[in-house]
């Protein structure tokens, strides 16, 4: 069996154990932001999320009637709270809200990637990697753009970090990468790590040097977790969600820690009994929005230089289907959140809701292209270029300009 393959199968079964397996050294990293102790986190919402029951057009005449049941509305006993005068946020996200208000969050609407059809493999390929169409994914873009901050002993952006059993193919490539996992079973013992680090110092010192590193991050991940027992669950529950953005805040809050960080929460794709502001869509973005707090939390003073995007591969149809549901679509929305986030607006260029002016007659218009979005977030937070980001991050983007003025 190729070597190369043996390594990775035992750093699979470490990671299944609910330890951590680790990818390459971790070299310093230098920032082009200057004396900025930037942090950068990407949240990938696998299932596409509705983005007209998770931010409401309440102002736009027809959005009632197209979206029947799981419409938001401004009023009633499940009132949407307004975040300007024409879109009010699902009531699952208070955190959220407070943030909004407080001008650390903003919403972009009517969004997309480039992709326009709507299988979900091929959607998230794209939205991963960063490539106008699927098929192309050797790396994720997030990798990409770490490639690209320069090397030097002087900065503290490190390597990246990936949240889950998998690193999300966002996060894969050539640029130095750390994964961490909630445990989802009982942690090894201090003597059975022992044995096992004696045991690889002799046969895979690499895998040795990777398993104590990966040892002393979960440690790190997990500490103050100890009461949690019974309540930890997949990345798809509230818990779960919580737990995860609770572990990452405090690797990245850590002074010699990653400083860039991927999450994936699945089970977003709604078909039936999607609800509104109350039921499937609505817990799980409850769970969107504790992620939100538990990483404002955990970074404390480190909050003030972070950025948040929450992303998904497409959007779901304007109208509801028969089983009080939604379909796959096409334009959704992104969540910004953080402190340095140029935060208390949604940013829009609507497109209406009336039946010519729908994608397709059926879905959502969208008229931002998510890669502008990204774009000015990493140009603006971690100081990649224009150029870099067209021909290297995003390649074929050329004419989606970065879009300025989402960093305070």
């Amino acid at each position: 069996m190729d070597r190369q393959l043996v390594s990775l199968t035992r750093r699979a079964v470490l990671a299944d154990a609910g330890a951590l397996f680790a990818w390459a050294n971790m070299p310093r990293i230098a920032s082009a932001a200057g004396a900025r102790d930037p942090r950068f986190v990407v949240i990938i919402l696998r299932g596409a999320l509705d983005g007209l029951s998770a931010v409401g057009p309440t102002g736009d005449p027809d959005y009632a009637g197209l979206h029947g049941d799981i419409a938001l509305s401004r009023s009633g006993p499940d009132a949407a709270p307004p975040l300007d005068s024409f879109f009010a946020l699902n009531p699952g996200m208070p955190n959220f809200h407070r943030l909004f208000g407080a001008k650390q969050a903003a919403v972009v609407h009517a969004v997309a990637t480039a992709y326009r059809d709507r299988s979900h493999f091929d959607g998230q390929d794209v939205l991963e990697s960063g490539y106008p169409g699927p098929g192309f994914a050797t790396s994720g873009w997030l990798n990409r753009a770490l490639s690209l901050l320069p090397a030097g002993e002087a900065v503290r952006l490190r390597s990246g970090l990936g949240v889950g059993v998998t690193t999300p193919l966002l996060l894969r490539g050539q640029a130095p990468v750390v994964g961490w996992a909630p445990q989802v079973l009982p942690p090894a013992g201090d003597d059975l790590a022992a044995r096992l680090i004696n045991l690889y110092r002799h046969v895979d010192p690499p895998l040795a040097d990777a398993l104590v590193r990966g040892l002393d991050i979960d440690r790190l991940a997990s500490r103050e977790m100890s009461g949690e027992k019974g309540r930890r669950g997949g990345m798809d529950s509230i818990p779960g969600m919580a737990q995860a953005a609770r572990g990452a805040a405090r690797l990245i809050a850590a002074d010699d820690g990653p400083r860039i960080a991927a999450l994936a929460f699945d089970g977003w794709d709604t078909h039936a009994n999607e609800g509104g502001p109350r039921g499937r869509l609505a817990q799980l973005l409850s769970g969107l929005d504790g992620a939100f707090a538990e990483f404002e939390k955990g970074l404390g003073p480190h909050w003030s230089d972070t950025f948040i995007v929450a992303i998904t591969e497409f959007g779901r149809t304007a109208r509801i289907n028969g089983t009080t549901g939604t379909d796959h679509g096409t334009a959704t929305v992104a969540f910004l959140a953080g402190g340095a986030v140029a935060g208390g607006r949604v940013i829009a260029d609507w497109p209406g809701l009336k039946n010519d002016q729908l994608h397709e007659n059926r879905d959502l218009r969208p008229t931002t292209d998510l890669r502008a979005v990204l774009k000015g977030a990493l140009a603006d937070h971690l100081g990649l270029g224009a150029g870099a980001l067209a021909a290297t991050v995003f390649p074929g983007s050329a004419a989606a300009k970065p879009m300025a003025g989402l960093v305070v």
